[in-house]
């Protein structure tokens, strides 16, 4: 008599799939979240994998090795592979599609949202939250502005260790619960927010492994009311682990955003950490650069305090456009800390016209397909 294989035997199951790595990656599919379901009864072993790529081979590839690594397994008499392959290039090629046996589409995460960008740098201390959430004001009066029908702009803080989002924007109302399962963002100058520091006390530390961390990412995506957007901002934290892995394969994003400073230091893991992008088909969009200068309004001089030229040579090197700097601004800090976006307190300041054209040409590159 053959027993079925459950909850021990996932575990068997999940260690044979580790030996598969993603291609391209030192990384097994496992620890990048791809696997959404492993189980084996009565001898057939049963795994769904889901994974965002425009490269045709990589599903057929890991397909195969899945298969491979779960025939090897004692008790496993069959096999059946799934893969769920999510498109992240253009908003209309943006649907899920199931590659198996049986053919079959998967829905998209958020239908209702039209454009779907990361906000991301390599590393911390360049302002990446800051412009992430004044681009996210200055979509908002950009897209009232237009003709078409506006329907909002989100921003989705998944900087879960360090979520900066709801001081920058000025939002601390607890979430309210709307439904089971469901609850309804915060909201501050037009802009829907959700982040962890709305939903822990300010002082407690959040202690995670990279699991739970994709369990947020996609509770965010599933469990909040958002609505009907024309586009949501993901607020990455610094660097390549698993918070941008697990959203790279979590949501089909239309594209990233890369924040640098002009700094070598800064230049250089700034592009070390857009290559990620590349390594799992979510397309670059631009390079903003930050902290550019220091100005002196009424000489109209510009100091370099920490080098020049780095955001447009990140931008040229990643062979993307460089969408435009940002000054060294009092102005900017100061909003941030009183929860008043500069592009808000001082839209017709030098810091906010800048913010607001780079919002310009952003919107223009997302809408030109």
């Amino acid at each position: 008599m053959i027993l079925p294989l459950f909850s021990m035997d996932k575990e068997i199951l999940l260690g044979a799939l580790e030996k598969v790595k993603y291609p391209g990656f030192s990384r097994d599919i496992v620890s990048f979240g791809l696997v959404r379901e492993a189980s084996c009864e009565n001898g057939v072993a049963v795994v769904t994998l889901e994974l965002t790529s425009s490269d045709s081979t990589v599903p057929a590839q890991l397909k195969r090795e899945t298969e491979e690594a779960l025939s090897s397994v004692d008790g496993v008499k069959a096999v059946e592979v799934s893969v769920v392959v999510k498109k992240s290039k253009g908003s209309n090629s943006n649907q899920s599609s199931k590659t198996d046996e049986g053919g079959g589409t998967s829905s998209r995460p958020l239908p209702e949202v039209k454009y779907i960008v990361a906000i991301a740098s390599g590393k911390g201390g360049v302002g990446k939250s800051t412009v992430a959430v004044n681009l996210a004001c200055a979509f908002d009066k950009l897209l009232r502005e237009q003709n078409e029908p506006y329907h909002g702009v989100g921003i989705m803080d998944c900087d879960v260790y360090g979520p900066s989002v709801p001081l920058l924007i000025g939002a601390s109302e607890r979430p309210e619960v709307i439904g089971e399962n469901l609850i309804q963002p915060a909201e501050n100058f037009g802009v829907k927010v959700i982040s962890m520091g709305l939903l822990v006390d300010e002082d407690v530390p959040v202690v995670w492994r990279g699991p739970m961390v994709m369990k947020t990412i996609q509770q965010f995506t599933a469990n909040v009311a958002w609505g009907k957007l024309d586009i949501m901002l993901i607020d990455l934290p610094p660097g390549t682990g698993d918070a941008q892995l697990s959203l790279a394969q979590t949501l089909p994003l239309n594209g990233a955003v890369i924040v640098t400073t002009p700094q070598k230091a800064a230049v250089d893991v700034a592009r070390r950490g857009a290559r990620m992008f590349e390594k799992v088909s979510v397309p670059l969009l631009g390079v903003v650069e930050n902290m550019s200068f220091l100005l002196d309004e009424e000489t109209g001089t510009k100091r370099y305090l920490f080098g020049k030229g780095g955001g447009p040579a990140t931008a040229e090197a990643l062979k993307t456009p460089f969408l435009g700097e940002i000054a060294l601004d009092e102005r900017i800090r100061l909003g941030g800390d009183n929860g008043i976006p500069v592009v808000v307190s001082n839209a017709d300041g030098p810091a906010g016209k800048s913010i607001r054209n780079i919002a310009e040409k952003l919107w223009g590159i997302l809408t030109a397909d």
